[in-house]
C-alpha cells in the first residue's frame, strides 16, 4: 500500500501498545560485530527534555522483526522441520521445539509491546510448498494468518511464483480463485500488506509487476523497503510459473531504487532478499561474526552484499532455510547487517535500527540484531487457534484419510535421505505401471518438503500417515512423467547435480532403489561423480544404451539447474507425484506390516 494511504486498523492497533517484553529465555542473543558500538558521539536514542519540554531527540531506535520462509506453516511443524540447535556456552548443543502461527503470534505481539515505533517486515515464501491447511486452499489461509500477525510489508520468493503472476495477484489484490471460487460465505480479500517484487518484470511492459519499494512512516521517521526475489528463480519454478516474466540482477535492481528512494528524501533504506547464505553453524544463535578457519557465512548473500550499494542500511534475506546473524562490509568497507531466521516460523529477527533525525539515515554503528526463537511455552494467540480451526475444519475430510503406515520416522534430512529415497521408490513403481520398461527414477531433493514421523500428530494413531501429512511432503501437484535418455545423458545429469548452478551448493538428487554410484566431494566440479561407479542393478551404465527415467514435471523440464533432464524423448505423463506416493504406500503398507525408513545407502557419499 502506498506510504501515503490512510494507516490501516493493525497500525492503529499498534499504536495502542504499550508494556516491554522481556525475551523469553530460550531466545539467546546473537549479535553481529555492529552490536558492541555506541550511538555516534554522546548522542542517546530516544526523547530529550528541554527547558521543561518534551522534545524529539536527534536518535530514534526503530523496531524491525523480521521473518522468512514461512511456506504457510500455520501449525507446528513435525519432526527436524519443528526444531532449531542453539549452541551452548560449554560448546554443546540442543534442540528446541519451535514454531507454529499460534506461538509466533504471541511473540511478536510481545515484543512490540513498548515499542512506539515498530515494523514487521519478511523476506518472502511465505507461501508455496505449504502444508495441506493452507496449500488446499491456495494459500487464502497464510495470507489471513499475515494479517492478523500484522505483518507490514515482504518480498516475494520463488515460491510465491509457483501458481504464476495472476495468483500472486489475486493473493495481493483478493477475490476469489479462478478455478475453485469462494472457500467460506466471505469473499478473500487479500493481503493487508505489500508484495515488493522489484526485479520481476513484465516482459511486455518491462515494469515491476507489483511496486518495488514501499515506505514505512510514524510521525517524521521515513524508513523505505526495497524488496527483491533471486534472479535465478526461473531455474528453480516450473516454466508456467515464471511465464511472461523477467527477473533481473539482485544488486543492479537494489541499487536502482535505493537511488530513487533517495531522490524522494527516503534515506533510510532496508533491502528484503529473497537469497541467503551457508553459515558454518547450523545453531541459530552461532556468532557469525567469530574469527576462525571456516567460519562466517558463504553462499550467494555474502557476494550480493558486498555490491549494494552503502545507501542500503540493512539486509533481511531468506530462501536457503538457515538462521544467521551476521556483518558483512559493504562496498565503502563499512559492516552492514545481513539476516535470515530459517524457516516455518520458527524463529524471528529483532533487529534495532537507529533512526538519526538530523541526516534521516540509519546510524549504522549502533545497528544491534538477534535471532529469537519462537517457543512453544508461550500462550496460544486465540485468534490464530480459531483461523487454524476454522480452516482444519474445511480440510479435515481430505486431509485425515490414511493412505499409508510406517514404522519409524523417514526423515528428508542429509544428502541422501530416507524420505527421498521412498518417494523415487514410489515414482519408479508408479513408471513400472505405466511402462514396465522403466529403469529408474529420480527425485529433486527440494520438492521433499517434510519428513514423514511416526508419533500421531491429530489423534489418527502412531505409524498412520494421513493425505494431510503426504501433502506436507508432496505439495506441488507435479506430475510423473517417464522420458528416454541415453546413458550418457544420465551420466551428465549426476554430472549436474555438482556443476553449472549446482557447484557452489549441490543438489543431489534422490534415487530410486538399483541404482548406486559414489559422489566424491573431495574433488571438485564433476570429477566429484565417480563415473565408472555410476550402476544399474549392479550393472555399469552403458553410455550407449536407452534409459527409461521416471522424474517429476519439474525435472523433466529441466528445473533445478538440471537441463540434461529437459532433453529427454518418448514422454508419457502420468498421476501427480502425491498420487503416485500414496498408491506406493497403500499397496506397500498396513497397520500390521508398516513400511520401515529406507537405509538411504545407495549413494556412497565421500567427505
Amino acid at each position: 500500500m502506498p506510504a501515503t494511504s490512510p494507516a490501516p486498523a493493525h497500525q492503529e492497533r499498534r499504536r495502542r501498545r504499550t508494556n516491554r517484553f522481556a525475551a523469553v529465555a530460550a531466545g539467546v542473543v546473537t549479535v553481529g560485530a555492529l552490536a558492541a558500538a555506541g550511538l555516534p558521539g554522546s548522542a542517546t536514542a530516544g526523547e530529550d527534555h528541554r527547558k521543561g519540554g518534551h522534545w524529539p531527540g536527534r536518535y530514534q531506535d526503530v523496531q524491525l522483526l523480521s521473518f522468512n520462509d514461512l511456506h504457510g506453516n500455520l501449525e507446528p511443524p513435525a519432526g527436524s522441520s519443528g526444531r532449531v540447535t542453539e549452541q551452548q556456552a560449554d560448546g554443546t548443543t540442543k534442540t528446541i521445539d519451535a514454531g507454529g502461527v499460534e506461538y509466533l503470534a504471541t511473540h511478536l505481539r510481545e515484543a512490540r509491546k513498548g515499542e512506539k515505533y515498530s515494523v514487521t517486515a519478511a523476506g518472502g515464501d511465505m507461501v508455496g510448498a505449504s502444508p495441506l491447511i493452507s496449500g488446499l486452499f491456495h494459500d487464502e489461509p497464510t495470507i489471513e494468518a499475515l494479517n492478523k500477525l500484522d505483518l507490514d510489508v515482504t518480498s516475494v520468493g520463488n515460491h510465491e511464483f509457483d501458481e504464476g503472476a495472476k495468483e500472486l495477484g489475486r493473493l495481493q489484490n483478493g477475490g476469489c480463485h479462478p478455478k475453485d471460487g469462494c472457500y467460506t460465505d466471505k469473499k478473500f480479500k487479500g493481503a493487508d500488506f505489500p508484495y515488493l517484487a522489484a526485479n520481476v518484470l513484465d516482459e511486455k511492459t518491462k515494469k515491476p509487476i507489483l511496486k518495488p519499494y514501499w515506505v514505512w512512516k510514524k510521525k517524521d521517521v521515513k524508513v523505505g523497503f526495497i524488496g527483491v526475489t533471486l534472479e535465478g528463480t526461473p531455474d528453480i519454478v516450473s516454466a508456467e510459473g515464471v511465464k511472461g516474466l523477467s527477473f533481473k540482477d539482485e544488486v543492479e535492481t537494489i541499487n536502482k531504487y535505493a537511488k530513487e528512494l533517495r531522490k524522494k528524501g527516503v534515506k533510510s533504506i532496508v533491502a528484503l532478499i529473497h537469497e541467503g547464505g551457508f553459515p558454518a553453524s547450523t545453531s541459530y544463535n552461532y556468532d557469525c561474526d567469530s574469527p576462525g578457519a571456516g567460519d562466517g557465512i558463504s553462499g550467494p548473500i555474502v557476494d550480493i552484499a558486498k555490491n549494494v550499494t552503502p545507501q542500503v542500511d540493512a539486509l533481511v534475506t531468506g530462501h536457503t532455510h538457515n538462521a544467521y546473524v551476521c556483518s558483512i562490509d559493504d562496498p565503502a568497507g563499512k559492516p552492514r547487517m545481513v539476516t535470515s531466521a530459517a524457516s516455518f516460523g520458527r524463529l524471528y529477527t529483532d533487529t534495532t535500527l537507529t533512526y538519526d533525525r538530523r541526516t534521516g539515515d540509519i546510524a549504522r554503528t549502533a545497528v544491534k540484531s538477534a535471532n529469537r526463537v519462537v517457543t512453544r511455552d508461550v500462550p496460544k494467540a486465540p485468534d490464530m487457534t480459531q483461523l487454524i480451526s476454522k480452516w482444519n475444519t474445511l480440510a479435515a475430510p481430505i486431509g485425515n484419510r490414511a493412505i499409508g503406515y510406517i514404522s519409524g520416522d523417514i526423515g528428508n534430512t542429509g544428502s541422501e535421505s530416507p524420505l527421498g529415497d521412498l518417494i523415487a521408490d514410489a515414482q519408479l513403481a508408479h513408471g513400472k505401471q505405466l511402462d514396465p520398461e522403466t529403469d529408474l527414477a529420480l527425485m529433486n531433493p527440494g520438492g521433499v518438503r517434510a519428513p514423514l514421523t511416526y508419533a500421531a500428530k491429530a489423534g489418527e494413531g502412531d505409524g498412520v500417515v494421513t493425505y494431510a501429512e503426504g501433502f506436507t511432503v508432496q505439495p506441488f501437484a507435479n506430475t510423473v512423467n517417464l522420458q528416454d535418455f541415453t546413458g550418457a545423458q544420465l551420466i551428465q545429469v549426476l554430472k549436474e547435480q555438482v556443476t553449472g548452478p549446482n557447484a557452489a551448493a549441490p543438489k543431489v538428487l534422490q534415487v530410486s532403489s538399483g541404482l548406486t554410484y559414489t559422489l566424491d566431494l573431495t574433488k571438485s566440479g564433476a570429477d566429484r561423480v565417480v563415473t565408472d561407479s555410476v550402476k544399474l542393478d549392479g550393472k555399469a551404465i552403458d553410455p550407449a544404451a536407452t534409459y527409461r527415467v521416471a522424474t517429476n514435471s519439474f525435472l523433466a523440464g529441466g528445473g533445478d539447474g538440471f537441463p540434461t533432464l529437459g532433453q529427454g524423448t518418448n514422454d508419457v505423463v502420468g498421476l501427480d507425484d502425491l498420487a503416485a506416493l500414496e498408491q506406493y504406500l497403500t499397496a506397500n503398507s498396513s497397520a500390521g506390516n508398516p513400511i520401515a525408513p529406507p537405509n538411504a545407502d545407495r549413494i556412497t557419499i565421500v567427505k
